[in-house]
């Protein structure tokens, strides 16, 4: 709550105290790139959600008599082999990617946090044995294990999201061991132990909300890397199957007709690159705006 102003030239007005989500806010407001990713990634949002109301033709809907007609004024991103409005599967393709990346994260988060979690703050035996199975499976590149993962659930978007939520745990589990490390050595956790709080209460109420912000920093840049492994997979067929529009299998269908008609491929592949650059930049934002000994 704010001090009262005296009129007492002897007395200093003291400001009032912000929150730490308002002092975040400040600070992410002042950084430019990061305003302009969220500004991107919040017209995407609106764009998949809205998609049924925005999209000027059915996205599925084929017309042999439209096969691979350039950009034009009724149809703005022309037409695909089959007749579609590219537009149209672009605008849609959106949620496949969004939310094949959104729930891709959440998965990982569920699993690495508490795991990381309880290695770091356990330590001895299960710290060892979870660090060497994590060893392991970050030996694997992502998009790799994402692919073997894909492949033996089967081709389709939710297996898609399992398999790019499994890959990404072991990154999270890393990340939340070491700020556990760190963490659970100051004094007020130690002060919270002396009281009789369980260990489940200090992990909760204490380790947790102070680890929050490098969580939020990484799973926003995952949240990117998701969204090309999904484009990815779907590039392979492994991910959203046809005739369900993905940007993937958009510019998979677009690598055969790349000379005669490049806008099949050009408008998926520039809606991939601006999502992964403002998520990118958003993230970046979000990394300075969080950290504590970061300059105003």
């Amino acid at each position: 709550m704010a001090e009262t102003t005296l009129s007492s030239p002897g007395i200093r007005t003291l400001a009032p105290l912000e929150r730490p989500i308002q002092r975040t806010w400040r600070r992410l407001v002042k950084r430019r790139g990061a305003m302009v990713g969220l500004g991107l990634i919040t017209a995407f949002i609106l764009l998949a959600v809205l998609a049924p109301l925005v999209a000027p033709y059915d996205p599925i809907k084929t017309s042999w008599a439209l096969v691979r007609k350039a950009p034009s004024a009724a149809h703005w991103f022309g037409t695909d082999d089959l007749g579609r409005d590219v537009l149209a599967r672009v605008i849609y393709g959106a949620r496949a990617s969004l939310l094949a990346g959104a729930i891709s994260v959440v998965i990982a988060l569920s699993i690495g946090v508490p795991i990381g979690m309880i290695a770091g703050y356990r330590g001895g035996v299960i710290d060892a044995l979870i660090s060497r199975i994590t060893d392991a499976m970050l030996a694997c590149p992502f998009l790799i294990l994402a692919i073997a993962l894909a492949a033996f659930l089967g081709p389709s978007l939710g297996n898609a999201m399992i398999a790019i939520g499994i890959s990404a745990t072991p990154i999270f589990v890393r990340l939340t061991r070491g700020e556990v490390l760190s963490v659970k050595v100051e004094e007020y956790v130690e002060a919270a132990r002396s009281v009789g709080d369980t260990d489940l209460q200090i992990a909760v109420r204490h380790i947790l909300p102070n680890i929050m912000p490098a969580l939020l920093v990484q799973a926003t840049l995952s949240v990117a890397a998701a969204i090309i492994a999904e484009a990815a997979l779907s590039f392979l067929g492994l991910g959203q199957q046809p005739p369900a529009p993905s940007w993937g299998s958009m510019l998979n269908a677009a690598q055969r007709f790349l000379t005669n008609a490049p806008w099949m491929a050009i408008w998926p592949g520039l809606a991939i690159f601006l999502v992964v650059l403002s998520l990118n930049l958003l993230g970046d934002g979000l990394r300075d705006a969080l950290d504590p000994q970061q300059e105003e």
